[in-house]
């Protein structure tokens, strides 16, 4: 796993972590407690160092990249500043495994001005989280 420097101290933790919120019933049904450990583990058997337990805060491929849009997603996140660290959140070990394919996704130039560009026609409505997760937040 890819590492990155935070901070004054720069902390090393890995290229993307975990974020944990939907394993406790946030964004659905609540997941069965040996299989949320079952896939945190995973997570740090990886090498996920930054993993994200806060209680409150498909199917589509890249061609060119051989990669899910939730890749390209993350790869970009990770190509914009050597400082950001995806917190991508998962229920499901395949999941894990696609995000963390994201850290060997190096997106060229023209892939970061193709991106860039397809964001910026995207209209952004709605709020980050639902409100319920939101007034959990205090902000």
């Amino acid at each position: 796993m890819q590492k990155r420097r935070l901070g004054s101290n720069a902390l090393e933790v890995s290229a993307i972590g975990y974020g944990a919120m939907g394993l406790t019933g946030t964004y659905g049904a609540t997941v069965d407690r040996q299989e949320g450990i079952r896939v945190i583990r995973a997570a740090v058997d990886r090498g996920v160092s930054l993993v994200d337990t806060a209680e409150a805060y498909g199917p589509f491929t890249n061609e060119a990249q051989h990669a899910t849009a939730a890749q390209i997603a993350l790869a970009w996140l990770l190509a914009r500043k050597p400082w950001i660290v995806p917190i991508p959140g998962t229920r499901n070990l395949s999941r894990l495994e696609e995000n963390l394919g994201a850290a060997s996704i190096e997106l060229t130039p023209d892939d970061l001005r193709d991106v860039n560009d397809a964001a910026s026609k995207i209209p952004v409505q709605g709020a980050r989280l639902p409100e319920e997760v939101l007034k959990l937040t205090n902000r």
